[in-house]
């Protein structure tokens, strides 16, 4: 740690400062570690929690210098921002964690999957393409997905394409394609790593998707598969961290195919949505165990203490504006159930207001308290 630092305790920075940097901070601002932020938003939702907000882009290399510098080790809650200066930063000795170097391989997916697959990781059969046409999926074979190398996120970036009939939903851009999985479940697993290479898995959960949208609506936790499969995707999430030589909470999402293969999807480095339900539900928090994994302290026990169910509160199809959230009261009077709202300034159509935690001794009852709150809580616009 730094000279001036305080006392022992770590400064951090953290390079974004939405809902995940926002739970980030908190959990840092409890074991009482000063906290810098970057965002281009002032009054995001991470200031509240923060003592510092430094106001600049996720590009501008002197507003993330600015940040480097006052920081004992750094890391973002957002993949797209600039890894050229953080690189600069991290090979003068400064801690940027996880790598920079990794973040730009997470940032293009087709480098992604290339490493996994050296490594040894399951993923699904894929293949670069040169030019979007007819000729090169027929290459390929369909059915397909379609893949934007690069920034892609909560679901766009992705063209499903069944058949030479479905070329209009083509993406034009630098693209991959892979094999359509005829998926059983979706499911994610939480991994942490150190400084010192001791790695914890979290449990494994099961993923449920809003079509309309392609983003995940309800995490269950633990996923409602055989101890066999549950044992095999927490060995993958490892050997995933280590192929990629992470380092903090990473996400590593996946696919339980019908005949019962385990295929990774793609890899968060950092907390994930999928994790949420850590922090009423887990020993530690996947945002506690994060702080402590670049900050190379011990990491915290990752047992589940109870069946947990989340759900995201997404903006509203036909709301634009400052957010309103309605049946609030109501769903507050749900047992087990806790409410967590981001405090980001406006609503847009399902974009990520908040998220709702049911914790029960029985998982089903858990699911059926958490649909009772998504029926009622409601984000709207003033």
């Amino acid at each position: 740690m730094k000279e001036d630092g305080m006392k022992g305790f770590p400064r951090i920075g953290i390079i974004g400062g939405g809902q995940l940097g926002k739970m980030m901070a908190q959990e840092a601002k409890k074991m009482g570690f000063f906290v810098s932020v970057l965002d281009p938003t002032l009054g995001c939702p991470a200031s509240s929690v923060s003592d510092i907000q430094i106001v600049g882009n996720f590009y501008d290399e002197e507003k993330l210098e600015e940040l480097i510098k006052q920081s004992d080790v750094a890391t973002y809650d957002i993949e797209h921002i600039a890894t050229e200066p953080l690189k600069r930063l991290q090979d003068k000795g400064y801690s940027i964690l996880p790598s920079p170097y990794l973040l730009e391989v997470i940032q293009d997916k087709l480098a992604q999957k290339e490493i996994l697959k050296k490594a040894g990781i399951p993923v699904a059969r894929f293949m670069k393409i040169e030019q979007v046409t007819i000729e090169e999926f027929k290459k390929f074979g369909f059915p397909l997905v379609q893949k934007a190398r690069k920034g892609g996120y909560d679901g766009r970036g992705v063209a499903v394409i069944r058949s030479e009939e479905d070329m209009a939903k083509a993406l034009h851009t630098d693209s991959y394609v892979e094999e359509l999985v005829d998926i059983e479940k979706e499911l994610a697993v939480m991994v942490a790593r150190n400084t010192k290479g001791e790695i914890r898995c979290y449990p494994v959960v099961e993923m449920i998707f809003d079509e309309r949208a392609n983003i995940c609506d309800m995490v269950i936790a633990p996923a409602r598969i055989e101890k066999d499969l549950e044992e095999r995707a927490m060995e993958i999430a490892k050997e995933v961290v280590k192929a990629l030589d992470g380092v903090g909470v990473l996400g590593v999402e996946m696919f339980l195919d019908k005949k019962g293969k385990i295929l990774v999807n793609e890899v968060a480095p950092r907390p994930h949505n999928s994790g949420h339900y850590t922090i009423e539900a887990c020993a530690t928090s996947q945002f506690e165990q994060h702080i402590r994994a670049i900050c190379g302290l011990p990491l915290g026990s990752t047992k589940l203490l109870s069946p947990a169910v989340m759900v995201n509160l997404l903006g509203e199809e036909g709301y634009d504006g400052i957010p309103l959230v309605e049946g609030f009261e109501e769903a507050l009077s749900i047992e087990g159930l806790y409410f967590h709202f981001y405090g980001k300034k406006i609503t847009r159509p399902y974009r990520k207001m908040g998220h709702v935690t049911v914790i029960d001794d029985d998982v089903e009852k858990a699911i059926e308290k958490a649909q009772k709150a998504k029926n009622i809580l409601k984000v709207k616009a003033r």
